[in-house]
């Protein structure tokens, strides 16, 4: 049997992060896999990062996500391709915040983490790690896409599993001949419940079996911590962590 703990989404919230760590320590995975946007939006994206280098250390597999490419280069165009009128301010100051707050070497580490990385388990079942879906990491698998743009999107890739974040919404969805196991969000949920969502993943002959976790973390700390921060729209991120809704 092959084990892979999937989570994405932590947006600068290392407190969560560290909660979700502790929390992995019995699962004993194969591989862990983080799909992107590490630090746009929480309080602490240096103490994320630093996380999340260490987990890479350790052997942990991690993508990047669309918000890293914002908050590395200021691509705001590749980054939120939908702000067809342009990018909102509140993006911006969050942004150009989390830049100067991760310095040049944490800013580096963002700007040379691949796309997507394809992983095999032991019986050969391949599971591709991306942070929107196949191919982009700004078009997510969402559950209210038409179902024709789903089997567009999922074509993209001949892996079985797609392993993905972006919607911060927690779910496993089994198309048949596809599996998508997104994970939801390890700090910046929207599902309604303020915990870290993770998934425990394993593959064995053929079958695949994705649960998702969660975690408790202190959320109104980090919610308090966003809100003295005083950027443009911290007042929505804040209530966003507290309540585990999309506020704004």
């Amino acid at each position: 049997m092959t084990r892979i703990v999937i989570l994405s989404d932590v947006h600068g919230n290392a407190v969560a992060l560290e909660a979700v760590r502790k929390a992995l320590r019995g699962e004993k995975p194969d591989f862990v896999a983080i799909a992107g946007d590490h630090a746009l939006n929480g309080p602490d994206p240096a103490g994320a990062v630093d996380q999340l280098r260490e987990m890479e250390a350790d052997g942990a597999v991690i993508v990047s996500g669309n918000t890293d490419v914002a908050v590395a280069d200021f691509d705001y165009a590749a980054a939120f391709p939908w702000f067809v009128d342009g990018v909102p301010e509140t993006f911006r100051a969050a942004t150009e915040w989390a830049h100067e707050a991760l310095g040049d070497d944490r800013v580096a580490w963002l700007r040379r983490l691949p796309a997507e990385r394809r992983l095999l388990a032991d019986d050969g079942t391949m599971i591709l790690v991306c942070h929107g879906s196949p191919g982009s990491q700004t078009s997510g698998l969402d559950q209210a896409l038409d179902p024709s743009v789903t089997i567009e999107r999922v074509s993209r890739t001949d892996a079985r599993v797609i392993v993905c974040g972006h919607t911060h919404l927690p779910e496993v969805r089994d198309l048949g001949w596809k599996l998508i196991v997104n994970d939801g969000s390890a700090g910046y949920v929207f599902d309604g419940d303020p915990t870290a969502s993770w998934v425990r993943l394993d593959v064995k002959d053929g079958e695949v079996a994705a649960e998702i976790q969660r975690t408790e973390f202190d959320a109104l700390a980090v919610a308090n911590a966003i809100s003295s921060r005083g950027l443009p729209g911290d007042v929505y991120r804040a209530a966003t962590v507290r309540t585990g809704k999309l506020v704004r």
